[in-house]
């Protein structure tokens, strides 16, 4: 089987029964994704630390927080502290992103840099072999439910060869209108880890739809 990772994006659960999709896909996904959004560099608000430290406390789930905040170097110890496993931060965000990460890995956690759809790609080749995974807007952040950008394949086949000419083990990871009809294309274009929300979340049954993306991405 082709080395696939679903990461379905809380920002499309219920959050009035928030526990009850999680506990939905918690055996099926291999991390559950953190929409962390200030309402600053994206024009939305999701939530924040509380809501990660409460969920903490219900499931062993690998957290990948995804911080779509300025100035994320200020909070990377209490998101840590409130039970990330991976922090991810944009590219666009920090002003010494080099140092944000060695915060990060200096707490037990892995590292992540995020690159917004209009950010020249190569703006994280830098970064290649420093974090544990880059992960590619493929829509505009700040909203569920978008299609995927077409204009996002150009730019993963170029990280994915940047990230082989290393031979790094970083992981292309994409955030952004990944459905069944069109994961195992992307896993072509260089992608690996899917962060998916409402084709998880909204689907009848969350887990099901965990393994249908893993199998048509395994098929393409």
């Amino acid at each position: 089987m082709k080395d696939i990772g679903i990461a379905p994006s809380i920002l499309a659960a219920d959050f009035g029964y928030l526990m009850r999709d999680i506990k939905a896909v918690e055996n099926n996904a291999d991390y559950l994704h953190i929409d962390v959004m200030d309402g600053h560099y994206v024009n939305n608000i999701s939530f924040g630390i509380p809501v990660i430290e409460s969920i903490r406390k219900y499931t062993d789930m690998k957290f990948y927080t995804h911080l779509m905040i300025t100035n994320p170097e200020k909070y990377i110890k209490a998101f840590a502290d409130a039970g990330s496993d991976n922090i991810t931060f944009h590219v666009e965000c920090a002003e010494d992103p080099d140092s944000v990460i060695d915060s990060i890995k200096a707490l037990g956690k892995s590292a992540g840099i995020s690159v917004h759809p209009d950010t020249p790609i190569e703006k994280v080749f830098p970064y290649i072999g420093k974090v544990d995974i880059i992960l590619v807007m493929t829509v505009y952040p700040g909203f569920g439910g978008q299609g995927y950008l077409e204009s996002s394949d150009e730019r993963l086949r170029k990280l994915r060869k940047a990230i082989d000419d290393q031979g790094a083990d970083t992981i292309i990871s994409v955030d952004g209108g990944v459905t069944k009809a069109n994961i195992g294309h992307i896993y072509e274009c260089g992608a690996r880890l899917f962060v998916a929300g409402s084709s998880v979340f909204r689907a009848e049954d969350p887990a099901k739809a965990i393994d249908e993306l893993k199998r048509c991405g395994t098929s393409s």
